[in-house]
C-alpha cells in the first residue's frame, strides 16, 4: 500500500499528470510546482538569449501541451482517487475498472493494466543494463 503522505499535501492535494498513452501519475504539488518551474524558467532563458528563435513550433507545443497536462485532486476517505474525465480517457480505462499503482522514485504511476504489461515485456529486457548504468 502506498503511503498518501508520499504523493500529497496535507489537505490530500495532489497533481495528477498525463505521462504517456495508459499512463498517469501522482505527484506531490510542491515538487511538481518546483519541477514544472525550473523549467519552464529554463525554456523562459533560452528564450530571452535568442537561442530558441528556430524552435517556435516547439516552444508553442510545449506551451499547449502543458497547459492540459496536469490537474490539482485530492485524494478522498482511505485514499481514495476520482480520476477526472480527460484524464481517465488518456487512461484508457472505465469507471470502476482496474488500474496498476507503480512506485516510480519520483512520483506514483497509474497504469492501464494492459498498457503497464506491454511497458514491461518492452523494458524488462534491458532491467540489468538500466540498473548497472545508474547506480555505477
Amino acid at each position: 500500500m502506498i503511503a498518501a503522505a508520499a504523493i500529497a499535501d496535507e489537505e490530500g492535494g495532489c497533481i495528477l499528470a498525463k505521462e504517456r498513452a495508459g499512463c498517469l501519475s501522482l505527484w506531490r504539488p510542491a515538487d511538481w510546482q518546483k519541477r514544472l518551474d525550473d523549467g519552464v524558467e529554463l525554456i523562459r532563458r533560452k528564450i530571452q538569449s535568442g537561442r530558441m528563435e528556430q524552435r517556435w513550433n516547439d516552444v508553442q507545443r510545449f506551451g499547449r501541451l502543458v497547459s492540459t497536462r496536469h490537474t490539482q485532486v485530492r485524494l478522498a476517505n482511505r485514499s481514495r482517487l476520482l480520476i477526472p474525465e480527460g484524464f481517465r480517457e488518456f487512461l484508457g480505462v472505465g469507471p470502476n475498472q482496474d488500474v496498476m499503482l507503480v512506485g516510480a522514485v519520483i512520483c506514483v504511476e497509474i497504469w492501464n493494466p494492459t498498457a503497464w504489461l506491454e511497458v514491461l515485456r518492452q523494458e524488462m529486457p534491458e532491467f540489468g543494463v538500466l540498473f548497472r548504468q545508474l547506480s555505477e
